[in-house]
């Protein structure tokens, strides 16, 4: 697939990646591919923070990505995939550019560099460094909770100048630096919320959708929020909203994306709650808090 930007809207799922006894999970990844791409469901990212991008071996990325696009073309579907990819240094992300350019995605969700806090100035050397060096176009990811630097505004909108800068998925995890970048970024770049418990807010104040984890449980809801906000039904919005919001809070109650791999797991989407170190299974606490909810949620349903 190409042009990205055109589809760099609507719901987003941050793939988990499940794991069996140390290794990647091939069936479990097949019928989360099957599953997902069945339903109401804009694009995948896969390798980025819910999918423990950062344990994934080059040769493990690259697998991911072909048995994805591999299942979705057997279902004779074709969504488009986002590469997450993140690192503090810039040459060494201009070399997985170039290892990853011939993949079949369709573009890169990079976040900022961690750990060093480069100045303004650096991030906008540095994301224009790839911009220019990179075969497929690039989403940035401002979540400065992890990277421990915000991308300002002003820098923000230097970058959206870029023809292979195309859009933000936006962790900033403030409203006002956020309503102001939709006011005031240029026609055609795409923000998408990363924050699972603002996802209505922020559609909203005016983005173009979400990369929400929590959508890998009530896809479906997490879509209709989606398409009553754009229909302008903000009270039908409201309420299909009611029915997941407290799941935003449930699945990060522990590091994600445990909570979400036990949940899957529970409904047998995938054949083990594996994670890597230094993440954790959840706590036998938030298991029976998790058992509950799917059973509450079962009842309802019947």
């Amino acid at each position: 697939m190409t042009g990205l930007q055109d589809h760099l809207h609507g719901l987003w799922l941050p793939l988990v990646t499940p794991f069996r006894d140390g290794a990647i999970d091939e069936r479990s990844l097949r019928r989360l591919t099957r599953h997902y791409s069945g339903q109401a469901v804009d694009g995948f990212i896969l390798g980025a923070t819910s999918g423990e991008g950062m344990t994934l071996r080059e040769v493990e990325l690259e697998r991911l990505v072909a048995i994805v696009r591999d299942e979705m073309a057997t279902e004779r579907r074709s969504i488009p995939i986002c590469l997450g990819l993140s690192g503090a240094d810039t040459s060494r992300l201009k070399e997985r550019l170039d290892e990853t350019a011939d993949w079949p995605i369709d573009g890169y969700l990079i976040a900022s560099p961690y750990y060093v806090r480069p100045s303004q100035r650096g991030l906008l050397a540095h994301f224009e460094a790839l911009a220019d060096h990179a075969a497929w176009p690039i989403a940035l990811y401002n979540i400065p909770y992890r990277t421990s630097v915000n991308i300002t505004n002003q820098t923000l909108l230097r970058l959206a100048e870029h023809r292979n800068i195309v859009g933000l998925k936006d962790c900033g995890a403030n409203r006002d630096q956020s309503i102001a970048l939709l006011r005031d970024r240029p026609k055609g770049f795409r923000v998408l919320t990363g924050e699972d418990a603002n996802y209505l807010e922020a559609l909203t104040d005016g983005a173009d959708g979400g990369i929400v984890l929590s959508a890998h449980v009530e896809t479906a809801t997490f879509a209709a929020v989606y398409a009553e906000v754009k229909r302008g039904n903000h009270d039908a919005a409201q309420a299909r909203w009611h029915e997941v919001a407290e799941l935003t809070r449930l699945l990060f109650t522990e590091p994600s994306p445990a909570p979400a791999k036990y949940w899957l797991w529970r409904c047998g989407l995938i054949d083990s709650p594996e994670v890597r170190l230094p993440m954790v299974e959840v706590s036998s606490e938030l298991a029976a808090q998790i058992d509950r909810e799917i059973e509450r949620r079962m009842k309802v349903a019947a």
